[in-house]
This record gives structure tokens, sequence and C-alpha cells, in this order.
């Protein structure tokens, strides 16, 4: 049976104290762990996602920079003077505006 508060020394108190705050610490520890092991798993979730998302991209992207290289080929192969002339303006034009700069 629990002594009556009359019969408590500061001591008990204190020492009753003292108890249920490590007991209130030791339960806020857990819940900030379960916590972050729960953020931590969203955080890997959401990484994975861009992986893959990013995956898909990159084969994307990648087939159709294959694809304009394909097609530009085949049109310097088909009209190589207007290739030559078309590269020869680019090359003129780029020439220009670095020139303007000083």
């Amino acid at each position: 049976m629990p002594p009556k508060a009359s019969e408590l020394t500061p001591e008990d108190t204190t020492a009753a104290a003292n108890d249920t705050t490590a007991k209130i610490v030791a339960d806020a520890q857990m819940a900030i762990a379960d916590a972050a092991k729960r953020i931590e798993a969203a955080v890997q979730q959401g990484l994975e996602q861009v992986r893959a998302q990013s995956r898909v991209y990159a084969d994307v992207a990648s087939e159709q920079i294959d694809e304009a290289s394909r097609v530009a080929s085949e049109q310097i192969r088909a009209r190589p003077l207007a290739a030559t002339g078309a590269a020869l303006g680019v090359g003129v034009l780029i020439g220009l505006l670095l020139a303007s700069r000083r």
C-alpha cells in the first residue's frame, strides 16, 4: 500500500519525480527513434523512386539523342554541300558574336 501524502518525505517525493521524469525521457527517446526510422524509410523510398524515374528519363533522352544523331548524319550524307555551308554560317555567326564582346 502506498504511503499517504503526509507520510512522504521530500526525498521520497524527489525520487518519485525523478523516476517519472526518467520514464518520460525514455518514452520520448523511443518515440524520437521510431520517428527517425520512419523518416529514414520514407526518404529511402523517395530516393529509390527518383532513381528509377531518372533511369527512365535517361533512357528516353539517350534514344532521342541517338535518333537525332542518325537523322543529322543522314542529312549530311544526303546534302554535303548544304551541311558544309550551314556549318560555315554557324561558325561565322559564333565568331561575330564572340568578337563583339571585346
